[in-house]
């Protein structure tokens, strides 16, 4: 089977980093980048509600209950120096009307203190009452708005009950109700930026791939100065192997007239001269020449490349292309056709490939058989034989134009040129995909698989 004088380049798979935190990490930049938003604003929510909510309403509950506790001492000294009960029960009724406090004097509790786990300022009211107003037996903060105090004196148990916006601020969830508010407007408007500056990249990377697979989109650079700066440069790099690839085909056509001519005098001069063994021998050498030059200028050139990719059912193809060979002559059958669909390919190049793979096969073989496989994202193309198959060590270099592999390729049997599988390769590279040797597990022989992405 033939071969570049180059090792072939490989398509590079990426993969994604391993570890136990990178596991998690996105792989598209667009999520990446919106990670980098929503960390940040979380993390701003998490220190206001911490830092800056528990700390100030604590401090500003702390205060309010200072206040209020100031009074509350005074109502309770005004009880202790009543002269009998209702005297007490009157005094501080007189004192703690004004400021919208009730008193209840004997009471019978709380006994004890009673809050909701979920009150976080309730502590502080709980812990400043306490530590300004002696005798406290009890604080039951788990009504709707009030919050009732047992205060032991010398006069019984005086209950009082007060409203508990007197103690602690009512809206305390506005400032988060605010934050989480704006933080979600500016995230969203940060999300339509962002989509808007990614959209140039996602644009430039979907010129490249075109180009990888031989297709040629419209792309102009836009976006930020670097983006610009990649695409303007994407763009030369394009234009530089466009003209290449002309500057190429334009040379090797002067070379086709060159070599050409003088094999065409050596043809004419051969056919005016009495044939014998040594005539023929010219013949067959100018053939061979001739051949020599036609499959190289058909490799160089790439004309078969240059089609636009048509939407097509691949394996309906291969099968008329396996039908081809076999009408030719050569043992070919049809290995598992497998999956349905149809996919943009370039059907003359895909044609050529195939041929190639199977005129290899069937020269170093006796039979050969094509299947195929249909996936959401990816066509594989295999070819297989029952020859002696490549060495795994020598399959890089089989993949090299003009590369014959000794013994069993080489031009005296017949191997031809040592383009087939450069070719094939060639091809497989134009669509995006490469061209992969092994062993054949039903025949034996070399098993060469073409891959092609959807």
């Amino acid at each position: 089977m033939s071969s570049d004088t180059q090792p072939t380049p490989q398509p590079q798979t990426y993969l994604p980093p391993t570890g136990p935190i990178r596991r998690f990490v996105p792989r598209s930049l667009y999520a990446r980048a919106a990670l980098i938003l929503i960390v940040p604003v979380v993390a701003l929510q998490l220190v206001v509600s911490v830092t800056v909510t528990q700390r100030l309403y604590e401090d500003v509950t702390r205060q309010m209950t200072r206040s209020l506790a100031a009074g509350l001492g005074a109502v309770v000294r005004a009880v202790e120096a009543a002269p009998d009960a209702e005297a007490a029960r009157q005094t501080a009724a007189a004192l703690a009307a004004p400021a919208g406090v009730v008193t209840i004097l004997p009471a019978e509790g709380p006994l004890q203190d009673n809050l909701a786990l979920s009150d976080l300022s309730g502590r502080t009211v709980i812990g400043t009452l306490r530590a300004e107003v002696p005798g406290i037996r009890g604080v039951d903060l788990t009504a709707a708005r009030a919050v009732l105090v047992a205060i032991d004196t010398r006069h019984g148990l005086l209950g009082v009950e007060f409203d508990r916006r007197r103690v602690a601020a009512s809206n305390p969830h506005q400032l988060l109700v605010l934050t989480a508010f704006t933080s979600l407007l500016m995230t969203g408007v940060a999300f339509l930026f962002l989509r808007n500056q990614l959209r140039p990249i996602r644009r430039l990377a979907l010129a490249a791939e075109a180009f990888g697979r031989g297709r040629m989109v419209p792309y102009r650079p836009s976006g930020a100065v670097e983006v610009r700066s990649a695409g303007s440069a994407f763009l030369d790099m394009r234009a530089r192997i466009e003209r290449q690839i002309e500057q190429r085909t334009l040379m090797l056509s002067g070379v086709s007239h060159d070599l050409r001519t003088p094999l065409t005098r050596l043809k004419l001069s051969l056919a005016m001269m009495p044939e014998d063994e040594d005539t023929k021998a010219m013949e067959r050498d100018i053939a061979e020449m001739q051949a020599l030059i036609d499959a190289f200028l058909a490799f160089a050139r790439g004309d078969a490349l240059e089609s636009e990719p048509e939407l097509v059912d691949p394996l309906e193809l291969l099968r008329e292309i396996a039908a081809r060979a076999a009408r030719a002559g050569q043992p070919v059958s049809e290995g598992v056709f497998e999956g349905t669909g149809r996919m943009p390919l370039r059907t003359v190049a895909i044609s050529r490939a195939v041929e190639n793979l199977i005129g290899n096969a069937v020269r170093y073989g006796r039979r050969a058989e094509v299947g195929a496989l249909l996936t959401d994202r990816a066509l594989v193309i295999s070819v297989e034989d029952d020859g002696p198959g490549i060495p795994r060590g020598r399959r890089d270099e089989a993949l090299r134009p003009f590369s014959r592999l000794d013994p069993a390729r080489n031009q005296d049997s017949g191997s031809g040129v040592g383009l087939g599988l450069a070719i094939a390769a060639d091809v497989a590279r134009s669509h995006g995909g490469t061209l992969r040797l092994g062993e054949s597990a039903r025949l034996g022989g070399l098993k060469a698989e073409l891959v092609l992405p959807r």
